[in-house]
């Protein structure tokens, strides 16, 4: 199993020194990878109100590609994971260049994490549509991966259209692994076809994460594919301070076949709750003691 962490900008903030410095901390503590999330624009938070589920400018969000090329040479083995890359609000060669050249320059130290996003505002902005953004980030998947593969791409989809073109570089592996983010149906339908991994955040350690697991691997299974090549990763919230629940909820996690492993200090949505400290100094001292907790199931 990998063990991974959350990047807390919002509490420690957003300047080169604290950022690399909590990232040297976190490889130096033998974590995996670094996880860190996505937005680009948020409402202003004085004019949303009635307007329903609307994400604001409140907290700041790094470009996941800008953020993980610095910390790219600021770290030597950190894997680094987008939780998730909103990739239906951008253009699918675009982020297929980054990509390419982030797990190049980093040596292949990137899992994308995508997700289609929930934030209408967002979409607006950048000029992309909402509606179909499930539809079009299959597709968008499906150019990445053959860009990352193959020198020249001759595309003709429902969204893009690519003529015998390609890009240089291209990752040393011909690929990038795609971890999906999300919970519907249909993104364990995408998953399954052209996934290298899940990432949901809905389910604690019981039956209801074990039912949907083995849902995606009869998805798995029906494309041709073996399960055991599709990863799974949770987030473990830190909140609690429970030290007996933290050592329990890995151990199932681990039985339950869960690849990857993502201890956050900062969520706080349905069963995960973050932890009270806001320094650098609270949030490196959480996960320090969870390594440690969980030390012997690693």
């Amino acid at each position: 199993m990998q063990l991974g962490a959350t990047l807390p900008v919002a509490d420690i903030g957003t300047g080169p020194s604290v950022i690399r410095d909590y990232a040297q901390t976190v490889e130096g503590l033998g974590f995996n990878y670094l996880q860190a999330p996505d937005h680009v624009l948020g409402a202003n938070p004085a004019t949303v109100a009635g307007k329903g589920r609307v994400g604001t400018s409140e907290n700041p969000y790094h470009d996941p590609f800008v953020l993980f090329g610095f910390l790219a040479a600021c770290t030597k083995t950190l894997g680094f994971a987008p939780g998730v890359l909103i990739l239906a609000q951008r253009q699918a060669v675009l982020v297929a260049k980054q990509a390419a050249c982030l797990d190049v320059l980093s040596g292949g130290r990137l899992r994308l994490g995508v997700g289609v996003g929930w934030n209408q505002v967002e979409f607006t902005g950048l000029n992309e549509v909402f509606s179909n953004r499930g539809r079009r980030s299959e597709e968008q998947v499906q150019v990445m991966q053959a860009l990352w593969a193959q020198p020249h791409v001759s595309f003709k989809g429902r969204y893009h259209t690519i003529d015998d073109a390609g890009i240089n570089p291209r990752p040393t592996s011909g690929r990038v692994p795609v971890w999906f983010g999300g919970h519907h149906d249909a993104t364990l339908q995408r998953t399954a076809k052209y996934g290298d991994g899940w990432m949901p955040l809905a389910y604690p350690a019981d039956e209801t994460a074990l039912a949907v697991f083995d849902k995606l691997r009869g998805l798995i299974k029906a494309e041709g594919r073996d399960p055991a090549s599709v990863g799974l990763e949770v987030w473990l919230s830190l909140g609690s301070g429970d030290e007996e629940a933290w050592h329990r909820d890995f151990a199932f996690w681990k039985k339950a076949g869960v690849t990857h492993v993502t201890a956050h200090t900062t969520y706080a949505t349905g069963h995960h709750k973050r932890i009270a400290g806001r320094t650098a100094a609270d949030h490196l001292a959480a996960i320090t003691r969870f390594k440690e907790v969980v030390a012997d199931l690693v």
